[in-house]
C-alpha cells in the first residue's frame, strides 16, 4: 500500500508537476519577500502590524508562515490589510 508521501513523491517526479510546483513556490516566495519588506520599511513588528490590522501577533506570524511553507493561500482582503496597515497599496500583474 502507497503512503500519502509515496504518491506524492511519484506525482513530484513527473516533470510538468515538478515545474508547476516550483513556479508557484517561486510565486509565493516572492509575494512573502514583498510583504516582510514593506512590513520592515513600515518599521512594523508582527505585533504592531497585527495592532493596525485589528488582529493578534500569532494570526500574522501564521500568514507570514504559510507563505513560506507554501501550506494556505491568504486572500486577497487580508493581503490588502496587510499591505495597508504597513501604509501601502496592493497592486496585482497578470502577464
Amino acid at each position: 500500500m502507497k503512503t500519502h508521501d509515496d504518491l506524492i513523491n511519484a506525482l513530484i517526479s513527473r516533470p510538468g508537476v515538478k515545474a508547476e510546483v516550483e513556479r508557484i513556490e517561486r510565486e509565493e516566495g516572492e509575494l512573502l519577500d514583498a510583504l516582510l519588506k514593506a512590513r520592515q520599511e513600515a518599521g512594523l513588528t508582527q505585533a504592531g502590524l497585527a495592532e493596525r490590522m485589528g488582529t493578534y501577533a500569532p494570526a500574522i506570524a501564521r500568514l507570514e508562515r504559510s507563505l513560506a511553507t507554501g501550506k494556505h493561500s491568504p486572500s486577497l482582503a487580508t493581503l490588502r490589510r496587510y499591505v495597508h496597515a504597513c501604509g501601502k497599496r496592493l497592486h496585482l500583474q497578470v502577464s
